[in-house]
């Protein structure tokens, strides 16, 4: 336990070393900023800790503070203030800049990494330094591969660029005056917990008092997809059925993350829920409750709103789903990217939103092949060039909105689905602290992207896509050790 412990520490030394090291090159590229193009600049400032369970407490802190604000002028209970703390000065700027690490060093270092035969055949790589946009590596950079759970890095930038980092889904219930009938209107947030559901039945048994309404019924609607969807691997522990309504991702035990088993009509299920809740809470009589499972129904368009839960601000929720490769989440995301987009909210309207969102943010589109939001799909398509050039959009200090795509990064041996690696005797344990990336596994596929800074302070996004694996173990190692490389190049 002590030598855990340990190592543990260890670790958080270390990412606070490399943050200190990111403060101050980021100083030293806002000065430069103009002359630069592509910078970096004071976006990742607010990568540094304390963190808490994967997220940084300085923001869960603040979206609770702002919880309580509303917008005075539309009063629809949006976030008006900034998910992510102001940045702050830390440290004196430094005098002239860190030494970028040449093509050629990177290139020496990287290559022989990336033959390892845990890895496959053609890996496709890319390395670019983020305060000068330059590559710095580039081997099948433009060859379309599986992306695995990388793909949530384009997802995050999609999601924040469509909906913005503050803001909340909407999960509301309204009176449907013919019918005598309360309805609960999924909003498509696979977040609702039993808690929420328990609020929101006082809040709506309140309302109903105040008004001197009684319900008769309880009925459900989930018209804001036009269609409940399973993903196209089937039934799976992994995800759940896709419904703008469900609680806890339609999980059947008391996990929040990872794999479990799924509910098979989720959006049922946390209608009873509810309609328990109400019962308890008073909103309609037990009698009346009794026997009579909730209808599938759409609500009036007039239907007036008795009460609403808010989710998280995007992104917190973006958040969420890099540490956790949430799937659940992610294709949530999707859907409300899609709907903002104005196209369908299933797979093929998001399909259509993320590669019109992303082309206008200027990516590299070619060989692109978007067929879900969480990488489940093996069908999908991305470049190593993309997932780089989406790190380095969420990075341009012009596009502070996109900032949770990479706050949101799990760190090495620290957070999310990389805590358990870098450990003490494994491949790449001097990455620890060091490197932030999202992970992607299929079978077959093994995939790393993130950011990692050097020993001079420069800050580098890195994608590595592998495919033809065998050992996934192996291959993970692997990976690991290349982005352990570039941690300590010019170290």
């Amino acid at each position: 336990m002590v030598r855990r412990t340990a190592e543990k520490l260890e670790v958080v030394l270390r990412f606070v070393r490399a943050n200190l090291r990111e403060q101050q090159a980021i100083w030293r590229l806002v000065a430069a900023a103009g002359a630069a193009g592509l910078a970096i600049a004071s976006v990742l400032v607010a990568l540094a800790g304390p963190w808490d369970s994967g997220r940084r407490t300085a923001e869960r802190d603040q979206a609770t503070a702002a919880d309580v604000r509303r917008d005075a002028d539309t009063g629809d209970g949006e976030r008006v203030a900034g998910t992510v703390p102001g940045v702050q000065p830390v440290l004196v700027p430094l005098d002239g800049e860190g030494a970028e690490p040449t093509a050629a060093v990177v290139e020496r270092v990287l290559r022989p990494l990336l033959r390892d035969p845990a890895l496959g055949k053609d890996v496709a790589a890319a390395v670019i330094d983020l305060s000068s946009g330059e590559s710095l590596y580039a081997e099948r950079a433009g060859t379309s591969r599986a992306p695995a759970s990388t793909i949530k890095i384009i997802t995050a930038v999609a999601a924040l660029d469509a909906l913005g980092p503050d803001h909340r889904l909407a999960t509301t219930v309204r009176w449907d005056e013919e019918r005598k009938s309360v309805v609960l209107v999924g909003g498509g947030d696979p977040t609702l917990t039993a808690d929420d559901l328990d609020d929101l039945a006082m809040d709506t048994a309140r309302a109903l008092a105040d008004q001197g309404l009684t319900a008769e019924e309880v009925a459900y609607d989930v018209s804001l997809y036009p269609r409940e969807q399973r993903h196209p691997i089937g039934v799976n522990d992994n995800i759940a059925v896709i419904t703008p309504l469900q609680l806890n991702e339609g999980r059947l035990d008391d996990s929040t993350r990872g794999p479990a088993p799924r509910a098979d009509n989720p959006a049922a299920d946390a209608a009873t829920a509810f309609a328990a809740a109400l019962a308890d809470a008073g909103g309609i009589s037990a009698e009346a409750a009794e026997g009579r499972d909730p209808a599938r129904r759409t609500a009036p368009e007039d239907a007036e709103e008795l009460a609403v839960h808010r989710s998280a601000p995007t992104s917190s929720l973006v958040e969420r789903m890099l540490v956790n490769s949430d799937n659940d989440l992610a294709e949530a995301l999707a859907r409300h990217t899609a709907i903002a987009s104005d196209q369908p909210a299933d797979f093929r309207g998001a399909s259509a939103a993320f590669n019109g969102r992303l082309d206008a943010l200027g990516l590299p589109m070619d060989g692109a092949r978007l067929v879900d939001a969480s990488g489940l799909d093996r069908e999908g398509r991305v470049t190593a060039d993309l997932l780089t050039r989406a790190l380095a959009v969420a990075a341009d200090p012009e596009r502070p909105e996109l900032r949770a795509a990479l706050t949101g990064l799990p760190v090495a041996g620290f957070s999310g689905t990389l805590s358990e690696r870098y450990a003490d005797g494994e491949t790449g344990t001097e990455g620890a602290g060091l490197v932030r990336a999202k992970t992607g596994t299929l079978t077959g596929v093994n995939s790393l992207a993130g950011t990692v800074a050097t020993g001079e302070g420069r800050v580098l996004a890195f994608a590595f896509l592998a495919s033809e694996t065998t050992d996934a173990r192996a291959a993970e190692a692997a990976l690991d050790e290349a982005a352990t490389a570039l941690a300590a190049l010019a170290g």
